[in-house]
């Protein structure tokens, strides 16, 4: 039978097997995922503590992606879904010492005090704004260019610390927001490409349709347990399919099918390999086989992200701060915090607390601050709570705390990532039946990941079907010319 293992038991590793799963013919492959740790899930890990759900990464999806739907209602999570609170829209920013609400209309983008009027004007005038070069932009030349440095500073470079813990002026805008990039393409503006998309939007209610799948509109959405349901409930559909504390040390070839060495001193072999780990993970088990790719997956950097849990009294953030309602808030470079922003879990998603408390989460570290893993956890735990008494009014001692520190976090799209992936793609064409997956490389969200899963399972049960139709016509030619029938014989 046909082997495919699936190094990685993240969600990628996790999406493509289920994808292989689903998209073959009952006994064509017989599927292996081996994950290194003693757990699957990778970053996506939620930890019910005292009452408190710590969720490690990711605390959701946006529910308008239909292969992470269809990946739900497949594993039997359809029923758990839990759509954020209404009171999750509203989301801040920090800046000149106090909490903005990003404005959601026209009127309210004028009454706001997040920009000066000539910020503003400039912002009205995207319109207007010069087409852009041929060249890759980064995020921040992209948004100066059409919305003005200011916007650019204060609610584009903070969108991008908490999407990619990020540098706006490094990361490539094409590669972490195509459909922005898009857009400008179809309407040669925003505004227009939006006012567009409104029309689109009325027309469709007008006649009882949905919108069109692929809409970057939707809502935060995670199941009561929190979001690790959702790879708990793959591995239990993959079953003996997966292999935890399997770590892959190393990937050659041996006559014609793969052979993955394990840590332990063991062997498999398997006739395609889809690697879904990060991509610097990725890069050694590769170096054997193609040097070249293995240096361009070394290439592609990743932010560090500590992330601080904290439970406090309800009643003294009431007095302190006032009622949590919203989603959080997010801190420009520059404004004085050292924090890139903070989640009020217990305010987006009901019972992440204990009926007495509420809780918030903070992120420290990304692209600007690389050492901040380093720091002890007292160190992690005085900033951060002086930086919610900056921002927050909350000076009380918190009665929960978790500090959770990924040191090689967040993969970077930086400038010249598309160029960086067709060269990556070219190279894999020359390895046949070896594949690449994960948040390295088009999306680091759970959909992103979910929705390469299924395009990914069919460009490998494709190259196994076709080196099985030709292994079959090298062994039909091979027989005797006596034993062929017509309808055998070699095409010329």
């Amino acid at each position: 039978m046909t082997r495919v293992a699936v190094v990685g038991g993240g969600i990628a590793g996790l999406a493509v097997a289920h994808a292989l799963r689903g998209r073959s013919a009952p006994g064509e492959i017989e599927l292996a995922v081996y994950e290194k740790s003693g757990r699957c899930g990778g970053n996506i890990r939620s930890e019910n503590i005292g009452g408190f759900l710590c969720e490690w990464g990711a605390n959701g999806f946006l529910d308008s992606s239909p292969p992470t739907l269809d990946l739900v209602r497949d594993v039997g999570l359809q029923a758990r879904l839990l759509p954020s609170n209404d009171a999750a829209r509203r989301r801040f920013i920090f800046r000149d010492g106090r909490l903005h609400a990003v404005p959601g209309a026209p009127l309210e983008f004028l009454r706001s005090r997040l920009l000066s009027w000539a910020g503003k004007l400039r912002v009205m005038g995207e319109p207007l704004a010069r087409t852009r070069p041929a060249a890759d932009e980064t995020i921040h030349e992209f948004a100066s260019r059409r919305i003005g440095r200011e916007a650019a500073d204060i609610m584009i470079d903070s969108m991008v610390s908490g999407i990619f813990a990020g540098d706006a002026r490094r990361l490539s805008l094409r590669a972490c927001f195509p459909k922005m990039w898009d857009m400008e393409t179809e309407y040669g503006s925003l505004v227009k490409a939006l006012v567009a998309k409104q029309w689109r939007k009325r027309r469709t209610h007008a006649t009882g349709r949905r919108e069109a799948p692929g809409s970057p509109t939707g809502t935060l959405t995670s199941f009561p347990d929190g979001i690790e349901e959702l790879p708990r409930a793959i591995v239990t559909s993959l079953d003996k399919s997966i292999h935890v504390n399997a770590v892959v040390s190393g990937l050659d070839v041996q006559q014609g099918r793969y052979r993955l060495r394990f840590a332990s001193g063991s062997d498999d072999y398997a006739d395609a390999v889809v690697l879904a780990g990060p991509a610097y993970d990725s890069a050694v088990l590769v170096a054997p086989l193609d040097d070249d790719l293995a240096v361009m997956l070394a290439d592609i950097e990743t932010a560090p992200i500590v992330v601080i849990c904290l439970g406090y009294d309800a009643g003294t953030v009431e007095r302190e701060r006032g009622p949590l309602d919203g989603f959080g808030f997010l801190v420009p470079r520059g404004q004085g915090p050292r924090v890139l922003g903070v989640l009020w879990d217990s305010s987006i998603y009901p019972h992440r607390a204990p009926r007495w408390a509420v809780s918030i989460r903070a992120m420290l570290g990304g692209a600007h601050d690389r050492s901040a893993p380093n720091l002890s956890d007292a160190e992690v735990l005085r900033i951060v709570r002086s930086d919610l008494a900056q921002t927050m009014r909350l000076r009380s001692d918190p009665a929960f705390v978790s500090i959770i520190r990924h040191r090689r976090g967040i993969p970077q799209y930086t400038k010249g990532h598309l160029d960086r992936l067709a060269s990556i793609e070219a190279r894999l064409a020359r390895i046949p039946g070896l594949f690449l997956a994960g948040s390295a490389y088009r999306g680091p969200a759970i959909n992103s990941c979910v929705a390469e899963a299924g395009l990914l399972a069919d460009c490998v049960l494709a190259g196994l079907r076709a080196r099985k139709t030709t292994a079959a016509r090298a062994s039909r030619t091979s027989l005797p010319s006596a034993d062929r029938t017509p309808d055998h014989q070699p095409s010329t």
